[in-house]
């Protein structure tokens, strides 16, 4: 009787024991396999494919939406779907991929936004494409809600919209839906994208702490700021938002790459007559070094000359690179 006793309390023992380990461990390999960052695309191969599919002639403009349908597509149905919104184990315990996502949906939104403002419209008093402005909204709703209506939900009407847009432009019965792949459209978006690239050299840059001279107001005498700012600043990006800010860059590196790549085939004529093929494909080949495997089980933030390597000053280079040559790239479509 006591034996039996004895080996029934050690066998429970082993089940409080085993068990939680048990779903530690199922946990962790969740995490394992869910953290993986999507591959790249062919967005030329891919648009032709689309349009076969649907039976559409591949016009101006198409290659550039059917980009940004897929991009969005990757976005819900990659590997473990859309993860920024949960809030169950173990994907709650995932930031990287959800900070990618969030660099992907940026750069979305943005082009988004740029179909509807410029690339659809042939001047500031025409019609916005009832389509575009459908979208747009769409892409700027809440990328953490998961409370009905939830966020793929509403990803998914903007992607459809987005569709019904593609259709009409590829249809030579409808000439209201229109892309117009005109030098000021392309440098005005690239206006924003220059921005949001500056935004994360910054960011990246500040990993090992700087103090930086205030040049808020510079180059204008009469020019003024809502309060007073010290001269010198001190920025630094916290310590844990270090692998947060990197992989946000790599995500909407990941999706310009994309953007740039079907750019190049619906303003080709543009870029030629501008003689500014070559420094666009710069851009890519600059954007596309951010998007090395990283040989290292974490974002590794040492010193600015020390011992071990600091990646989010490696990918600073890489974006501060890619932001210069859009620099010029904006001058020479202003003034080639």
């Amino acid at each position: 009787m006591l034996n039996r006793f004895i080996t029934s309390l050690s066998t429970r023992k082993y089940l409080y024991i085993g068990i939680p380990a048990a779903l530690v461990v199922v946990c962790l390999v969740t995490m394992f396999y869910l953290n993986h960052e999507p591959a790249m695309f062919d967005p030329q191969s891919r648009a032709k494919a689309h349009a076969e599919e649907s039976g559409r002639n591949v016009v101006t403009g198409y290659v550039t939406t059917a980009t940004l349908i897929e991009t969005v597509e990757v976005l819900l149905n990659k590997r473990g779907g859309y993860l920024s919104n949960d809030i169950m184990p173990p994907w709650v315990f995932l930031d990287n991929v959800p900070n990618w996502e969030f660099g992907v949906l940026t750069q979305v939104r943005d082009l988004a936004r740029a179909m509807r403002n410029d690339f659809s419209r042939s001047q500031t008093q025409s019609t916005e494409d009832p389509n575009l402005s459908e979208a747009d909204p769409l892409f700027h709703y809440d990328s953490e809600r998961w409370i009905p209506p939830d966020t793929e939900g509403r990803y998914a009407k903007g992607q459809q919209a987005l569709d019904a847009y593609l259709e009409r432009l590829a249809d030579p019965a409808d000439t209201d839906a229109q892309f117009y792949a005109r030098a000021d459209n392309l440098a005005d978006w690239l206006s924003i994208v220059e921005k949001r690239l500056g935004s994360l050299s910054q960011r990246l840059s500040a990993s090992v702490g700087q103090q930086r001279i205030n040049t808020d107001l510079s180059g204008e005498v009469v020019a003024r700021q809502s309060t007073d700012s010290p001269g010198v600043i001190a920025v630094k990006t916290p310590w844990t938002q270090i692998d947060d800010v990197f992989y946000e860059t790599r995500g909407s590196a990941w999706a310009l790459i994309h953007f740039l790549r079907a750019m190049e085939t619906d303003f080709a004529q543009v870029l030629n007559d501008k003689n500014a093929m070559a420094s666009f494909r710069q851009i890519i080949r600059e954007l596309e070094s951010t998007q090395e495997p990283l040989h290292s089980p974490m974002v590794l933030n040492g010193s600015k000359f020390g011992m071990f390597a600091n990646h989010s000053l490696v990918m600073a280079n890489y974006i501060a690179r890619a932001n210069a040559a859009i620099i010029d790239l904006r001058k020479l479509l202003r003034d080639g």
